[in-house]
């Protein structure tokens, strides 16, 4: 494509060399640079792609994209200067691959918690009633039947518009999509057209990044700010921030609410385990999934489907049949051993759900014991807080690892220790091997307990030292059950 057409509606500060050149890739990792490749020198967390330029040029990049020209320049590459590269590189990348967010009926979904069940529910619910749909989430993207791994919340949005252009070359007619608060502040979403966005809830994370939470609130409410007319804008009503994310958006305004009167109203008759019937809208409905914050989650999808044209009736029947999304409430149950739940939660909020929820499903003398550790390299300041909530709702908390990344486990587990009460000294102990921990809690725990494996979810990995080794809670869960079994 010629350089001219994919810098469509980028704003310039100056440009120099052929402007008619044939680009066939953009990149933002210099080793990739090359003949008829566009490298974008962009400023990251981690380093800063201006360093790079000379390198991309050494490799014979014929496009340079920077917000500073470098001093020397080379005769045969064309340099294209902006205010903002990552924002003109959304643009770019919408033009380069002929905007595939237009062709398709693109969601996306922010929050703290939530955001992965609820886009996970979404594709499952519109592949269920005959759609060719796609979905870019945590655990991982997927095109129709397509598995592709996923690296970030969010993709980079070069690799998010080419994800998106093959889900348009595949027939796909909707795509569901977590929209991280790193990626608005980051522009990775600019140049895409929503069809709809949906807020699911805001507590305390991401503050290692955003620093205050102020920031942080601005970030996902600049998802909704930055949403078409045409679009739908889908709040939570009862969190105490749902008004404000719309507050400045020129979408169309609806809520969903299990306290007050939104546009999609729930509430919940009766739960267990194994999970819960509700009424919504005035229908009653079982659905597979259980817990007040499942009860949001699936609102949310059932009044982002009715928004999108679906039947009610339809879309709460085939609700009805889904299962949790993998590692958010999932259940792994070995003979008549105690029952074992694996959860993503990892933040103060989402643990205090999860706990809740099991405490309140309690039938008898049934002992709750959390497995539960904090990432390394991240808000150190939700540690001793995690640990706390894990005292008050639990009956035998252990405390151990979860992706230490490039701390000492410890020196984080000091921290959590740090939030346990006086009176949880004894309930508590502490395993820096989250296997070990995990061995330990199916040890202990009598035939009707509940074991909570907490904060890796769906992982299939533990990151130490900036190497990923092998890890599934649920694997390692299923090996403590089955060596339990095979002892007595």
């Amino acid at each position: 494509m010629l350089l001219t057409h994919i810098l469509y509606k980028v704003p310039l500060l100056s440009t120099s060399g052929n402007m008619n050149v044939e680009v066939e890739q953009l990149t933002m990792d210099s080793r990739k640079a090359g003949p008829g490749r566009l490298f974008a020198a962009v400023r990251g967390t981690q380093t800063d792609g201006h360093r790079f330029i000379e390198k991309a040029v050494e490799l014979g990049t014929s496009v340079i994209l920077c917000e500073e020209l470098p001093e020397n320049r080379a005769d045969d590459v064309t340099y294209v200067q902006v205010q903002d590269s990552s924002y003109a590189l959304g643009l770019i990348a919408a033009n380069f691959y002929d905007h595939p967010s237009k062709k398709l009926k693109l969601v996306g979904v922010t929050g703290t918690n939530g955001k992965t069940s609820t886009a996970t529910l979404l594709f499952r619910l519109f592949r269920l009633r005959g759609y060719r749909v796609g979905l870019l989430s945590t655990v991982q993207n997927q095109i129709d039947e397509t598995v592709i791994p996923a690296t970030h919340t969010t993709p980079d949005t070069i690799a998010l518009n080419e994800l998106l252009s093959r889900m348009v070359q595949h027939g796909c007619s909707h795509c569901f999509m977590e929209v991280s608060s790193h990626s608005v502040v980051q522009h990775r979403i600019v140049g895409l057209h929503f069809a709809g966005g949906i807020f699911t809830n805001i507590t305390h994370d991401h503050l290692d990044f955003h620093e205050t939470f102020d920031n942080y609130i601005k970030a996902k409410k600049g998802f909704f700010d930055q949403l078409p007319a045409s679009a739908f804008a889908l709040t939570n009503l009862d969190d105490k921030r749902g008004l404000v994310m719309l507050q400045n958006t020129v979408a169309q305004k609806e809520s969903y609410s299990l306290q007050t009167l939104g546009s999609f109203k729930g509430r919940i008759m009766s739960e267990s385990l194994y999970g819960m019937q509700m009424e919504v809208d005035g229908r009653e409905v079982w659905f597979k999934l259980t817990g007040r914050f499942n009860a949001y989650n699936l609102l949310a999808v059932y009044g982002a489907a009715i928004l999108l044209g679906e039947d009610r009736e339809e879309v709460l029947t085939q609700l009805s049949v889904l299962p949790s999304p993998p590692g958010r409430f999932e259940m792994v149950i070995v003979s008549n051993k105690p029952v074992g739940i694996v959860d993503y939660a990892h933040t103060p909020d989402a643990l205090q759900n999860v706990l809740e929820t099991i405490a309140g499903l309690r039938q008898g003398n049934e002992q709750i014991i959390t497995v539960v550790g904090c990432g390394g390299n991240r808000d150190a300041a939700k540690r001793p807080i995690m640990a706390e909530i894990a005292c008050k709702y639990s009956d035998r908390v252990i405390l151990t690892s979860d992706n230490p990344r490039h701390e000492d486990p410890m020196a984080i587990l000091e921290q959590m220790q740090a939030g346990v009460p006086p009176v949880a000294f004894k309930k508590t102990q502490t395993l820096a091997d989250r296997r070990d921990a995990i061995f330990r809690a199916v040890e202990i725990a009598q035939p009707n307990d509940v074991i909570l494996i907490a904060g890796k979810g769906h992982e299939t990995y533990q990151e130490i030292k900036g190497v990923k080794h092998d890890f599934d809670d649920r694997k390692v869960l299923r090996e403590a059950f089955q060596q339990s079994i095979a002892k007595k």
